[in-house]
């Protein structure tokens, strides 16, 4: 019998949603797998502004050889059409820095969220009305600086953020990160991915009912969701943040982390306006695209902190484009 909606969450262990649906590992994710145990050990072994500095340097060097770089400069392209190329390439090569910095981050996530001074919480007083209602809301926060923290403020401002992801292809290595991430997540880590992707969503609406909080990154392409204007082109959203606030009448919030410099960061963030009419799709698609007008201003700010390698702009047919 699948669990019910309102059922406290699963243990936060690779065992939990979504998890036996990975694929079994192959020798290519063994090999990957051995490489992030590598990393993670020199990365563990270091002060996180080394740590980060490094991770920086290292991406900034190897990445342009990689196809994603063209790939960036496209998307860049395509959303800066009258910037000079030079100007698209040097944001290309920030980004990398930025990408190598946060997975070099990732593996000291626990040092960063456990120090203070590492986050300034600025304006989120969404946030914190979220917090003294006891209502429960959405926060949809972006791939922008590192989004890894973005629950651990929610954390500071009394809240008890489930957290909801897409699971990595390789399941080694999905296991590691998962240990990683979970820490921060005290209400909860659910994948989202694979057969068990309803029963997950059943499971997190009935927290957020409860007066739990959700924290999920909304600014990737999902193929099924609405196509909502980004960068003056319509992009594929997920309409699962709009839903669940539409549908329970609970505050959909959008949040942003800025680097500030090397590993220091500071948190922001809006209430987007959820219409409630009569016309329930309607409703979610118009506040998903007042997510994404949040999220285009502020990568209009740092474009060098946003991740230009999604495919954001591919169209709904096209199976080639990653997670």
């Amino acid at each position: 019998m699948p669990p019910r909606a309102d059922a406290p969450p699963r243990a936060n262990t690779p065992s939990g949603p979504g998890a036996s649906d990975l694929p079994s590992p192959s020798l290519k994710h063994r090999l990957e797998a051995a490489g992030v145990a590598v990393a993670r050990a020199l990365f563990r072994a270091l002060p996180m502004d080394a740590a980060s500095a490094l991770g920086g340097r290292l991406w900034r060097w190897i990445a342009p050889l990689t196809p994603r770089h063209e790939r960036a400069l496209t998307h860049l392209q395509m959303a800066f059409p009258d910037m000079s190329d030079a100007e698209r390439r040097a944001i290309a090569a920030a980004m990398w820095d930025n990408l190598g910095r946060v997975f070099a981050e990732t593996f000291v996530l626990d040092r960063l969220a456990a120090d203070p001074s590492r986050l300034i919480i600025g304006d989120m007083a969404p946030a914190e009305r979220i917090a003294a209602s006891g209502r429960g809301g959405v926060v949809v926060s972006l791939h922008m600086a590192n989004w890894e923290l973005s629950a651990q403020a929610l954390v500071r401002l009394g809240l008890k953020p489930t957290g909801m992801y897409q699971q990595l292809r390789n399941p080694l290595v999905e296991a590691t990160v998962r240990v990683l991430r979970e820490n921060v997540f005290p209400g909860g880590l659910f994948g989202k991915g694979g057969d068990g992707g309803a029963d997950t969503a059943m499971r997190v609406v009935g927290i957020v009912r409860r007066g739990g909080c959700l924290g999920i990154l909304g600014d990737l392409r999902e193929p099924t969701g609405p196509a909502v204007p980004f960068f003056g082109i319509p992009a594929h959203a997920t309409p699962f943040p709009a839903l669940v606030a539409r549908s329970l009448g609970v505050p959909l919030v959008a949040a942003r982390m800025r680097r500030l410099d090397g590993a220091r960061f500071r948190i922001d963030a809006v209430e987007i306006e959820v219409p409630r009419t009569a016309d329930r799709k309607a409703d979610v698609a118009a506040a998903t695209a007042g997510l994404h007008r949040a999220f285009e201003t502020w990568i209009r700010e740092t474009p060098e902190q946003w991740f230009w390698i999604h495919r954001k702009w591919a169209p709904p047919g096209n199976k080639d484009a990653p997670r």
